[in-house]
């Protein structure tokens, strides 16, 4: 392996266990650290900057980038337990919910005539990182907004508290502008390019429990996919 990508994974791991925070060392201290030329500290730097893990910052230097949060699809998984999994405060700030009749395109996906809606701002760390659209049945919607619903998880409301088991989720994750409105909670400029997820859950029975719809900040949050390659 060359010896610029075996740094690189070396300054990568520092980063992803929270032994190199704020400004990195100087090239300097990296060469005689690990005995290694300029061009090959200036290689592997200039992989983890093309990666976003680190940033160069103009007449400062180099700095390690936030931390993005990674979600791993293919199970169901709340904000809130992705948040806490790579090692981030979550919170949750509860906007406003009420009964509503939604647009026509949520009610030809989910089956809705009538949804009761919740709107949550998510946080990690005490950053605003997403808007979160919750559409329900009335009944469940109802049965929800009896609990605080800052700074908690709704799936384990759902599950916990009111019995409702999650058997299947289908998501769709595209790039989108965010609505100005949703711009200013995340503290973003108007007609910023986000992370739009749409996800419908369904219950044991097959019926649509949920329907959500997502605004993330694209450079705070971003999703990955595990996949792997089967033989024979």
């Amino acid at each position: 392996m060359p010896l610029h990508v075996q740094l690189k994974s070396i300054i990568e791991n520092k980063v992803a266990q929270g032994e190199l925070t704020g400004q990195i060392p100087t090239e300097r201290n990296f060469m005689e650290y690990y005995n290694v030329s300029r061009s090959t500290v200036r290689e592997a730097i200039n992989l983890l900057v093309r990666e976003g893990v680190l940033e160069k910052r103009h007449g400062s230097g180099t700095f390690v980038s936030i931390k993005p949060i990674h979600q791993w699809l293919g199970n169901l998984t709340s904000t809130t337990e992705m948040i806490r999994q790579r090692g981030k405060k979550p919170g949750a700030k509860l906007i406003e919910h009420y009964k509503m009749t939604p647009e026509t395109y949520i009610q030809e996906k989910a089956g809705f005539k009538e949804a009761f809606f919740i709107k949550r701002v998510r946080y990690a760390d005490d950053m605003p990182i997403g808007v979160e659209c919750h559409y329900y049945p009335i009944d469940i919607g109802e049965a929800i907004a009896k609990y605080d619903l800052n700074d908690t998880t709704l799936y384990e409301i759902e599950e916990n508290e009111l019995g409702i088991l999650f058997a299947e989720a289908s998501q769709v994750i595209g790039i989108g502008i965010i609505p100005d409105e949703e711009a200013v909670h995340l503290s973003i400029p108007k007609m910023s390019h986000v992370l739009v997820a749409e996800r419908i859950i369904k219950n044991q029975k097959g019926d649509i429990v949920e329907f959500e719809k997502a605004y993330y900040r694209s450079d705070m949050f971003n999703f990955q996919i595990n996949l792997s390659r089967k033989f024979g």
